[in-house]
């Protein structure tokens, strides 16, 4: 099974319950209806503002942890030295 079709298992009937809720159709369990009629609108923006934020801090824990492995870097130093050299002599200026 993809990513992809794992997703849409998992997204399809998630959103199908959240949309009944959402019309009082299907009870909230442990909460009234009246703080239900107040949390399920703001849900989605709440879900995404909380996946920007763990993108952006696994974005960031990348970067801090990039020096962790020395192999990569100077891999990624020497790939960077070789394009400035093709790039040279093909009569560009790079510096």
């Amino acid at each position: 099974m993809s990513k992809g079709t794992r997703f849409l298992a998992a997204a399809v009937p998630a959103t199908l319950v959240y949309l009944l809720m959402l019309f009082a159709i299907l009870p909230v369990p442990l909460v009234d209806q009246d703080t239900a009629d107040l949390i399920l609108p703001v849900l989605p923006w709440w879900l995404l503002v909380s996946f920007g934020s763990y993108s952006l801090m696994s974005l960031g824990l990348g970067l801090v942890r990039f020096h962790d492995t020395p192999d990569a870097y100077e891999s990624l130093l020497t790939e960077i030295a070789q394009a400035k050299n093709e790039l040279r002599d093909q009569g560009v200026t790079v510096d």
